[in-house]
């Protein structure tokens, strides 16, 4: 009978070994090639780089003539009214855009080139460990709907019927609430707590 009662007990634990750790609710600092956790904060240089290229963008902009039709970036923007599995998705759109602006100003300006170099770089690492993490996460899933949808959608209308200079300054003005709140609370994962304070509108 004590024999029988062991060969259970090794085959429970042989299965256990088996079927591996529990799969943690965290799907931004999970899996191969995923590392959004290391961007929790950026480093003093990095932030450094950023606010020099953010000083270069406003004095070019001074000398600019620009105007937006309606606001690129809706007014509640705050991922931390989304889902925490939605939360990727939204930062990897304010990325692309931001990339894709500020690209386009640092090939019509010579000075805003060398400026511009080290945040480029900095901007597409961070794109790339965040796709990693989003290909890494379950395809299975509710489909984009209701407040992320509509802001995704608003970012493609605005990156279509702005102007250049519009898409600049609403990248300049919310660079660095980027870097510090939206990046943060994804590298965060569960541990940055979801809100409802804000209205569904915009």
């Amino acid at each position: 009978m004590a024999a029988a009662w062991i060969v259970v007990l090794v085959t429970l634990v042989l299965g256990l070994a088996v079927a591996g750790p529990v799969p943690t609710s965290k799907p931004t600092t999970t899996g191969k090639g995923c590392d959004i956790g290391r961007f929790k904060s950026l480093s003093p240089q990095e932030l450094a780089s950023f606010k020099k290229a953010r000083d270069a963008l406003e004095e070019s902009l001074k000398l600019k003539n620009w105007s937006c039709s309606s606001p690129v970036f809706p007014g509640n923007w705050d991922l931390r009214l989304l889902q925490v599995r939605e939360r990727p998705g939204a930062l990897e759109a304010e990325l692309a855009l931001m990339l894709k602006v500020l690209e386009a100003a640092a090939d019509t300006d010579s000075a805003l080139e060398v400026v511009l170099d080290q945040p480029l770089h900095t901007l597409k690492h961070i794109l790339s460990q965040l796709q990693a993490c989003i290909q890494a996460q379950p395809t299975a899933g509710p489909r984009t709907r209701g407040r992320l949808h509509h802001w995704l959608h608003r970012l493609q209308e605005a990156s279509e019927k702005e102007s250049p200079g519009c898409l600049e300054a609403s990248v300049t003005f919310n660079l660095f609430r980027l870097l510090i709140r939206d990046l943060t609370c994804v590298a965060n994962g569960d541990l940055c707590l979801r809100t409802s304070t804000h209205p569904e509108s915009t």
